[in-house]
């Protein structure tokens, strides 16, 4: 195998580098190859008006350098080495760091090998208006490319390389600017290699090279203060500990080796899985694995050992005598380490707080029946590090009342918004104006020695409780990329922008070819209110031979964004339109999701359809699938489609057309039922505002669902199915599809126990079909909503569905469990969901209507881009109920500001100290704490509060009634449900 690297060369002389290296193929086989690079004297340094490089007229460096640095008064240029980009992203991309850069090709491809995140990044930067950065192929140089040398490290190679371009652009600047008889030298602006590698730098030094490391650096310039807040906390291997600190008591075992974990979890000694931490005790935690039908429990900070929500993490699971149930007591973090201080100087309080958290378990925890233990473990090492940016606030208690007000450099506390996360120790100069505010923070390190990770101050978001603070913070916090769309993207779009339409009807029009003119059915959309971006709609229409077409026409989506271009990459990382109580973050420029693509009403449009022949008795009898052009007659909410529906003296083509589609439905969703589909539920509720200009929220009440929501569904859902039959036969190796996987049995054991005590009815779970039946049959004639209850939560035992590639699993797991359908995908949304889009190319090459990409050949790439989907996916699921529970929560601050609210709620779990409700009239959920010592019963789901007079036992199920009220949380700092048990008894006097 012979790999070679070609650049253009305009010389016919070029030097030619060779390196040999012995790779191993899938199979074990080891062959030699042979990479060669042609290298060049001609790629230009990037300094304006160099007198040697003829491509300077382009470049972007100042010829003086930058001249307000204190250290470099001749003026500079830095360049950075791989750490700087991959330990201080942030100060790199802050506004006020701005010297001229250098960024070396070997630097970028480290960083890509190490970080797609940072890489992603490092060329938002290289794009930034306000950085000027030239990067600079380095290893097509010939004076600047390096070759490995016999026993030398990748990392010290290009180490090397970074220094030997270094020294090169001091020599060529001195080259440049050679003195003018007669005139005064001018002073060199010189390149200074900014590393914190001290063994780079003392290399650096013996070689000549001016080098400085970040802080240094950074505390020499005009914004100090601020800029220092930025870097990012030294490593442990990166400095030497004070006496202090190394004399601190180790809290945390030491973690295996990675070479050692790889081979315990090969060996299947160790286990692998993500860290989920326990958002009702933050001493908790659990890894779900394979092999073990119930997830692994972490009892205690040891044992998880500095995981953090989201790690991948290597753990050893204890023997089978040591298994235990979760705890059954809400624990705050808050309360149990209210005291600590943020200082290091914490050694003379860990043994007290390392003692009241052993307390707090011990008390936690009762002895359970064999059926509700789980595996217990310990992690034992990291196998990858899930940390990011995450939004806190600074807790004004770990401030000192010294230093309240001072601007000196002090230690904190920064605490997430994330229940799941734990405090983060944060050194700053801004504490004192930091209070108030939403800031973001970036965690560093964390030591065997402290209690808490370290971290960094990002940037200051706004005012808790703003809405515009709010807003933002919600999209950080889960990771929502909401940046505006680029010139590079913009320029994907139609020319002629909102004047595009379609082009009359002609042979030679591209956008007719292969269509079928549908411009003269009756379709109409139905959408929820306000909807701008109408993905799908319907029609349907009786056929003479007493039989019915029905079709589902959707955007095309596909016409409009094609493969691999800027847009269509920008769309691929966002994966998904994200959907907030008032605003929305879309996955394509507003010109095609609510306009070009947007199924308007009497505007024609491009579509992609799929045409079924359906007898009366809702049996296909065959379908197609065709690109079309369309004009809907009408739009309508599901409102007005219920509406229409419902009027007997309607009687025009559009209300007969949703008639015929609703009596199909009907009977398409009563075959899906037989089947063994699930009809679940969750909590939705509908958030009213005040207006669209202040957005203010004025109540709250539980969505209404209407028959015309059951008949849009029945027809994407069916829309969906027959799509992924098609592609899945046309790319049997890489069809997206979606699959929703059977739930262990023992994620329904609770719920089981808990319907069969306290309601003595069964719950089968054998099947999806079995469960559907025996859900109908939990009923309470006493109670209408208990049924809606049971199903909620029996939805929260089950998995999720995710995206996957067709060859990338066995045939026997594409299933969907919940829709009871051997094959799914998703088709009918590409305006807002990547996925979509991806089915949509499949679709059109499986018909023959174009070619497929070639990276939707590809098994790997499709497995990459469905991975980034599925995340964006559950990140925007999150968003989107963290943003209806903010505006529940002003919601009912105003209703209670205007007559306060008690209603009636089902308790739905119990705790040592608590219950856990569920208010079915808003559909949302609540927690009643109780200060005062009661009565538990973990086997009968009960709680005994005593009193003098007469006990009250309160169990899962019971109706109470419970005063809502609304407090300012103190991990969000968001206005929160407050819940206040009225009656049986008054939790206020608790």
């Amino acid at each position: 195998m012979v790999e070679i690297t070609i650049r253009k060369r305009p010389r016919t002389e070029a030097v030619v580098t060779q390196r040999k290296f012995f790779k191993k193929t899938a199979r074990g086989k080891v062959i030699k190859v042979l990479r060669e690079r042609y290298l060049r004297d001609d790629v230009c340094c990037g300094i304006h008006s160099c007198s040697i490089c003829a491509d300077s007229a382009s470049s972007v460096l100042p010829s003086a350098g930058s001249l307000n640095h204190p250290m470099f008064p001749d003026g500079h240029i830095v360049l950075p080495d791989t750490n700087v980009f991959l330990a201080q992203m942030d100060l790199m991309e802050s506004n006020l760091f701005n010297p001229p850069m250098i960024l070396l090709q070997t630097v970028m491809e480290e960083v890509r090998h190490r970080s797609l995140p940072l890489y992603n990044r490092l060329k938002a930067l290289v794009k930034a208006d306000e950085k000027t950065v030239w990067v600079f192929y380095n290893e097509y140089r010939s004076e600047t490319a390096v070759i490995r040398e016999e026993g030398e490290s990748p990392n010290d190679r290009n180490d090397r390389g970074i220094r030997k371009s270094a020294s090169w652009y001091n020599t060529h600047i001195s080259l440049s600017r050679l003195p003018v008889r007669g005139q005064a030298a001018r002073p060199l602006p010189m390149v200074v290699l900014l590393t914190d590698d001290v063994a780079n730098r003392q290399k650096a030094d013996k070689e000549g090279i001016q080098c400085v490391s970040v802080r240094k650096y950074v505390e020499s310039m005009k914004d100090s203060g601020k800029l220092l807040d930025l870097l990012s906390t030294p490593g442990s291997d990166d400095v030497e500990p004070t006496k202090a600190v190394a004399a601190r008591q180790v809290l945390y075992p030491d973690y295996l080796p990675l070479s050692t974990l790889l081979a315990g979890i090969k060996s299947g000694h160790l286990h692998q899985g993500h860290f989920n931490a326990n958002q009702y005790n933050y001493l908790e935690g659990n890894v779900s694995v394979s092999g073990f039908d119930k997830p692994v429990l972490l009892i205690g900070r040891e044992n998880m050992n500095r995981a953090v929500q989201g790690d991948i993490v290597a753990i050893e699971v204890f023997d089978e005598s040591e298994w235990k149930a979760p705890a059954d007591e809400v624990v705050d973090q808050e309360t149990t380490l209210k005291n600590d201080d943020a200082e290091e100087s914490e050694e003379e309080s860990d043994d007290k707080k390392t003692i009241a958290e052993r307390r707090v378990l011990q008390a936690g925890f009762s002895k359970p029946q064999a059926s509700a233990k789980q595996p217990t473990g310990r992690v034992i090492g990291i196998i990858k590090r899930n940390w990011r940016s995450y939004v806190c606030h600074i807790d004004s208690s770990s401030l000192t009342s010294s230093n309240a007000t001072s601007l000196s450099q002090q230690t904190v506390f920064a605490t997430p918004v994330s229940r799941l996360l734990p405090r983060i120790r944060l050194r700053t100069r801004q504490a004192p104006t930091l209070l108030g505010q939403k800031i973001l923070v970036t965690i560093d390190r964390w030591d065997r020695t402290s209690r808490y990770p370290e971290g960094h101050f990002v940037r200051a978001l706004g005012n808790v409780e703003s809405k515009e603070a709010e807003q933002e913070s919600l999209l950080l916090e889960f990771d929502v990329p909401y940046r505006p769309f680029g010139k590079a993207i913009l320029d994907c779009l139609p020319s002629e922008g909102d004047r595009w339409v379609v082009p009359p009807k002609s042979a030679s029009s591209p956008e007719w070819r292969d269509r079928e003119d549908l411009r003269d059915l009756v379709i109409c959309s139905i959408d929820p209110p306000g909807c701008q971006d109408i993905d799908d709609a319907l029609h349907a229409r009786p056929l003479p031979n007493g039989n019915i077409e029905a079709g589902v026409h959707i955007a095309d989506v596909s016409h409009f964004v094609l493969p691999d271009n800027p847009m269509d990459n920008e769309a691929a990382a966002r994966g998904t339109t994200v959907y907030l109580v008032d605003k929305r973050i879309d996955m394509l420029p507003a010109l095609l999701g609510t306009n070009l693509c947007s199924l308007r009403p009497r505007v024609e449009r491009l579509a992609f359809s799929v045409i079924w022949e359906l007898t009366p008795d809702a049996e296909i009898v065959n379908v197609r699938f065709t690109k079309s052009v369309i004009a809907s007659k009408s739009a309508f909410t599901y409102e007005e489609a219920q509406i229409r529906k419902d009027d007997p003296n309607l009687n025009d083509d559009t209300t007969q057309s949703i008639r015929l589609l609703n009596s199909l439905a009907r009977k398409l969703k009563a075959g899906r039922m037989a089947a063994g589909a699930l009809n679940l539920a969750s909590p939705e509720v509908k958030i009213q505002l005040d207006s669209a200009e202040s957005s203010d929220p004025i109540d709250v009440a539980q969505k209404e669902l209407r028959e015309t929501n059951s008949l849009v569904e029945e027809f994407m859902l069916l829309a969906n199915v027959s799509v992924a039959g098609k592609i899945q036969g046309a790319f049997p190796q890489t069809a997206v599809l979606r699959r929703h996987l059977p739930p262990p049995r023992s994620n329904f054991e609770k719920l089981q126990d808990i319907l069969q005590k306290r309601k003595g009815i069964p719950l089968d779970v054998s099947s999806s079909a079995v469960l559907a039946a025996s859900l109908d049959k939990c009923v309470d004639p006493s109670e209408p909503a208990f049924n809606t209850l049971v199903r909620i939560m029996a939805t929260r035992c089950m998995l999720s569905a995710e995206y996957f590639c067709s060859g990338s699993v066995a045939r026997d797991t594409f299933g969907h469990y919940g829709l009871a359908s051997p094959i799914y995908t998703h088709f009918t949304s590409p305006i807002r969901r990547y996925a979509d889009v991806l089915v949509h190319r499949q679709l059109a090459a499986a018909i023959s209507y174009s070619p497929l990409h070639a990276t939707l050949h590809s098994k790997a790439h499709v497995e990459r881009v469905l991975d980034v989907v599925n995340r964006r996916h559950r990140m925007a699921q999150m968003a989107g109920r963290a943003s209806v529970e903010f505006y529940v929560g002003l919601a009912l601050k105003a209703r209670g500001e205007r007559q306060g609210s008690t209603e009636e709620a089902f308790v739905i779990r119990t705790f040592r100290n608590g219950l856990a409700v569920y208010v079915s009239k808003l559909g949302i959920e609540g927690l009643v704490t109780f200060k005062r010592e009661i009565q538990f019963d973990p086997d009968a789901y009960t709680i005994t509060i005593p009193s003098s007079d007469e006990s009250t036992t309160i169990a899962v199920f019971d109706k109470v009634s419970v005063k809502i009220e609304v407090e300012k949380d103190k991990n969000t700092q968001r206005g929160r449900v407050k819940m206040t048990l009225i009656s049986p008894v008054d939790s206020r006097n608790l």
